[in-house]
């Protein structure tokens, strides 16, 4: 066997040709980060093609994942079973012919269709008693430190030490689509700092977006809103504080989000599903952290900046998706002035010269 050097996993028989299919976790920031695994199994068989099984919402970040076939676009409902779409599901995987598949979330949900659809290896970590549902089944699931090591595991053999660095997850936006976009937008070229306002669960929202975006409007930056209809109220708010630069560009397409995080100069945002997008687009990215941690939370790209509160607060990192004490005081004793004098700094530093 050969070892690919960048990560040192074994390169395994290259006339394997059988499809992987990656059942991953559906939340925004989860998928980006998802394209890891793409990636480690394309380095471990090079010719075994990967599918995604995808949400409506995700399905548009499959366009842009490098290594990817094909998105199986499925929503399959969070809260029931629903027998009938887990029976066509299985039907659709079936017909694929897929010879293996990594369940990566832990539920029992997850890994019916492809137990119903005889795939030979379902691959996934203990979780509810899926005895059978998987049955190339992992343990030691609590002792790894990371999501990413969690999920990223999977796509290694059984056992195996795992490397040092994980490759980066990428999304690569095609230059002219990026044009297109602004251009159809009336959005110019010059140069933009998108904000991505919103979050899974407020205690992540950082207190002063408004202000931000009126002080980069006044020191001459266009500012655009970014977020999904959730986020149309604070956009609309932000707007009105920012003044005739900042432009709302929320909406219900992901793919609009894509494109804005692509043509931006520079992307400030929560711990959320957008930082992950413009990390893994490349775009010179901040992440504002207060309640949850860089090191478990941040994408595996380079942060341009890692926002935090100068002095740590005891209650740092809680997880949590509401304060319950210190009244918000991680987000709140980040100023605006702060991000904005950092966000200027990027732009300096991310300017050709």
């Amino acid at each position: 066997m050969n070892i690919d050097s960048s990560i040192g996993i074994e390169i395994e028989d290259a006339a394997d040709t059988r499809p992987i299919l990656i059942i991953p976790y559906m939340w925004i920031g989860d998928f980006v980060r998802g394209h890891t695994v793409v990636r480690v199994l394309k380095q471990r068989w090079p010719n075994r093609p990967v599918d995604l099984l995808v949400t409506s919402l995700c399905a548009p970040l499959v366009d842009y994942m490098p290594g990817v076939r094909s998105g199986i676009v499925w929503d399959l409902p969070r809260g029931r079973l629903a027998v009938a779409k887990q029976a066509g599901l299985a039907a659709e995987l079936r017909a694929r012919g897929y010879g293996t598949a990594l369940v990566l979330p832990r539920t029992w949900k997850a890994a019916i269709a492809p137990a119903l659809a005889g795939i030979p290896e379902r691959v996934g970590f203990f979780g509810e008693a899926r005895f059978g549902l998987i049955n190339r089944m992992r343990w030691g699931e609590k002792a790894l430190p990371r999501f990413i090591d969690k999920n990223a595991a999977l796509a290694l053999p059984d056992g195996a030490t795992l490397p040092p660095e994980w490759p980066v997850p990428q999304l690569r936006v095609p230059a002219e689509e990026v044009a297109r976009w602004r251009q159809a937008n009336g959005l110019g070229t010059g140069p933009a700092v998108a904000l991505g306002p919103g979050s899974v669960g407020e205690s992540k929202r950082w207190t002063y977006y408004p202000e931000a975006a009126r002080l980069l409007a006044e020191r001459g930056f266009d500012v655009w809103v970014v977020g999904g209809p959730g986020e149309k109220a604070l956009a609309q708010e932000i707007v009105a504080t920012g003044g005739g630069k900042v432009r709302d560009l929320t909406g219900t397409d992901l793919r609009n989000g894509i494109l804005a995080m692509a043509a931006a100069s520079v992307a400030i945002s929560n711990d959320s599903g957008l930082m992950h997008i413009a990390a893994a687009i490349g775009t010179p990215t901040m992440g504002i952290f207060g309640p949850t941690s860089p090191y478990l939370w941040a994408p595996l790209n380079d942060l341009a900046a890692t926002v935090l509160t100068k002095s740590k607060l005891s209650c740092q990192p809680c997880q949590r998706t509401v304060c319950t004490m210190n009244d918000h005081r991680c987000m709140r004793d980040i100023p605006a002035t702060e991000v904005v004098d950092i966000a200027q700094r990027v732009l300096h530093e991310a300017t050709p010269r």
